[in-house]
């Protein structure tokens, strides 16, 4: 896995894919920052992470269509499947490197808290760790989510172009749950759809609360598309 794992990052870092999320992750975001801070003279940075949360729904699917489907296009997939890493490691690895990159650019998130902090505290004002911590856990746990997914939908595909639209409309659908359980005229299916609502459960981070019964739906879902996507490389391993 540790092979695996360092040359995703050396491919993220040896092509303009790894630096150009890390761009648009951290332009948008301080220009989120200035709309909805600086400009205003406010310290709440709800509205920057609310505007990233949509704004990783695209960017994140950037991120992942490389991950198995360039491999496939070129053929060199069946290079790490015959190697003695095992097909979790292979996986693992591949979810680690994205999620990397991906935390290396929401670490500026904690930089414009600390300015922001600081700039409060000067003025006698108070700036809100608790409410910071709970929007930055549900960001992180959702780019887990958004990248699990994305490394799934590679998997399908040797095109990376489709597997980047693939994960948008997937991210989209299960961001927009709780809508479509209101359309739904049966109470049983509407709870279940409901009760699958991933917006809803990062909204509750937002708000500071940190459930583990929330914490526990991320991190199973997300174990669940990594399972996923190790059944569909299993399978392409005996074609």
């Amino acid at each position: 896995m540790t092979a695996i794992l360092k040359r995703e990052i050396r491919a993220y870092f040896t092509t303009p894919l790894g630096f150009v999320f890390l761009a648009v992750f951290c332009s948008l975001s301080g220009l989120f920052l200035w709309l909805d801070c600086l400009a205003v003279e406010s310290s709440a940075m709800g509205g920057v992470f609310q505007m990233m949360f949509f704004v990783n729904i695209i960017i994140i699917p950037v991120l992942t269509m490389r991950t198995i489907a360039d491999d496939k296009r070129q053929k060199t997939d069946q290079l790490t499947l015959t190697s003695p890493v095992s097909l979790f490691g292979i996986v693992a690895g591949k979810f680690l490197g994205a999620f990397f990159v991906f935390m290396c650019a929401s670490t500026v998130m904690i930089i414009y808290a600390v300015f922001l902090s600081a700039a409060t505290a000067s003025v006698d004002g108070k700036f809100e760790w608790g409410m910071f911590w709970g929007h930055y856990a549900g960001l992180v746990l959702i780019g887990a989510l958004f990248i699990s997914i994305g490394i799934f939908i590679s998997s399908l595909t040797e095109s990376q172009m489709i597997a980047a639209i693939g994960s948008i409309v997937v991210n989209i659908v299960i961001c927009l749950f709780d809508i479509i359980s209101s359309y739904i005229s049966n109470a049983t299916l509407s709870d279940i759809i409901n009760s699958l609502s991933v917006y809803y459960k990062y909204s509750e981070f937002t708000q500071g609360i940190f459930s583990l019964k929330n914490i526990v739906f991320f991190l199973s879902i997300i174990v669940l598309f990594n399972f996923f996507t190790i059944r569909v490389i299993e399978r392409r391993r005996y074609v």
